[in-house]
């Protein structure tokens, strides 16, 4: 992996899979002003349905709990750690949940995103 630094945000980047960690509360760092940020987070539910391949966390290398982001239509499934260290998002899902969450606030944010990683 790759550290870049984005909005006093040191993202992660895996060169191999496009994948970002994001440390905890980092994402909240992204979201900050927007409308709903608190419900957001407090939406993400444990999905034990799902048959997605679990990552280990890059810190304390324990297999990740997949989790739901969001509600309705809107529901994004990234990977947490369970001991808390940061989310792991498979490539796009991060803008995509920045794009959604902050309702058009943060468009230079998901525009850096997207052209930081056009090439993948």
């Amino acid at each position: 992996m790759i550290t870049m630094e984005l909005d006093d945000v040191e993202i992660d980047y895996c060169l191999g899979c496009h994948g970002i960690w994001l440390d905890a509360g980092e994402l909240e760092i992204f979201l900050d002003g927007a409308q709903g940020k608190d419900q957001f987070l407090a939406s993400f539910q444990k999905d034990r349905h799902t048959q997605e391949h679990r990552r280990k966390c890059p810190i304390c290398m324990r297999k990740m709990h997949k989790v739901q982001a969001g509600e309705g239509q809107q529901k994004v499934l990234i990977d947490r750690c369970r001991k808390g260290h940061g989310l792991w998002f498979d490539k796009g899902e991060l803008e995509e949940i920045i794009a959604v969450h902050t309702s058009g606030q943060a468009p230079d944010i998901v525009e850096v995103l997207k052209n930081m990683f056009a090439q993948q």
